[in-house]
């Protein structure tokens, strides 16, 4: 037996209600979501918030995974969705705490990573897409799921998310660089 072999069988008995299971499987998966996370959120702290919200949305919703697709696949669109709503909700305190208080348009880059200052240009162009276009394309571009994993994970057609992250790219391409 693999350890994703594991890995789904806790899944599938933490969603048939074993707590027990439940609480080894948020064990086993806790520092994968949190590596996922940080492929998103370039802050550490950032990431660890998002992997809590993400580990929290598995604890609430395990009885709602199905086993159409693997449990990691199933994790992979939940904790990528978890994590751009971290950052959406990141952005919408800060734009609070900072109403008022005259700040840069753009992250100071002396003090910003090139890495993250990168990231932080990709969340807030898949935050301007329609959220279908920005899921299949985080799933594929930052997450690096295969087009079968994606259509089974989302009950859609290869053919359509192969559509969806054409036309996801060509938005976020525009947004990143400015180009009509």
């Amino acid at each position: 037996m693999t350890l994703a072999d594991g890995i789904d069988d806790l899944a599938v008995a933490a969603a048939r209600g074993d707590r027990a299971a439940l609480d080894a499987l948020l064990a086993a998966i806790r520092p994968e979501v949190l590596r996922l996370c940080g492929r998103l959120l370039p802050n550490r702290e950032d990431a660890e918030e998002a992997c809590q919200d993400a580990l929290l949305a598995v604890a609430r919703g395990i009885d709602r995974f199905e086993g159409r697709s693997s449990f990691h696949t199933w994790l992979y669109r939940l904790t990528a969705n978890r994590a751009r709503s971290t950052y959406r909700a990141l952005r919408r305190r800060w734009q609070v705490e900072a109403a008022g208080t005259p700040l840069p348009e753009r992250p100071d880059p002396r003090r910003t990573s090139v890495v993250a200052g990168t990231r932080l240009d990709l969340l807030e162009a898949l935050d301007a897409i329609r959220p279908e276009l920005a899921e299949t394309l985080t799933l594929r571009d930052v997450l690096d799921l295969d087009y079968r994993e994606i259509a089974a994970l989302l009950a859609l057609p290869e053919g359509t998310v192969k559509s969806r992250i054409h036309e996801a790219r060509r938005q976020v391409r525009q947004r990143l660089t400015g180009a009509d």
